[in-house]
């Protein structure tokens, strides 16, 4: 990956930063609970699809409660690209995501319990805006069962 100041170098040269760069960027919005940032990113005709939880998102206020609510359940998630790949207008993202996992044990006894898991999104992205956003992970190890559950009603698959 190239460091911010050759980002900047390129953008400042040509005005426009490559598309490999844009996914990236967007993760570290949303690990830093920048949302609006991220979404603001999107197409207003757009598909964000989680496959792990079966959701399907097309406008910007579902898809901003999705992040938000996934920063509610999970306010110490790190999501850290390991690696891209560009083919013109498709950028492929490798990340590891770290959280935290509050478990309730016979009522008023919490635990925390770390996690960790490795995913894979898919990007499509014309005029430096995202249009398809797809995420694969295993659902088991991710712990966000409980996050999907807040969305079965919205499922657009």
């Amino acid at each position: 990956m190239m460091s911010t100041k050759s980002i900047d170098s390129e953008t400042a040269l040509t005005g426009v930063r490559s598309t490999q760069h844009i996914l990236p960027s967007i993760v570290a919005a949303l690990s830093g609970g920048n949302i609006s940032e991220a979404v603001g990113a999107f197409n207003d005709d757009f598909t964000f699809t989680d496959h792990a939880l079966g959701l399907s998102f097309t406008d910007k206020p579902r898809l901003t409660e999705f992040f938000q609510k996934a920063r509610e359940l999970f306010p110490d998630t790190v999501v850290t690209v390991i690696s891209t790949f560009e083919s013109g207008d498709h950028v492929i993202a490798e990340w590891k995501l770290t959280a935290t996992e509050v478990v309730h044990y016979l009522g008023s006894i919490k635990f925390r319990k770390p996690f960790s898991l490795l995913g894979v999104s898919v990007v499509e992205i014309k005029d430096a805006r995202i249009v398809q956003w797809s995420d694969y992970y295993d659902l088991p190890t991710s712990r966000r069962m409980a996050l999907g559950s807040f969305f079965e009603e919205w499922i657009e698959l």
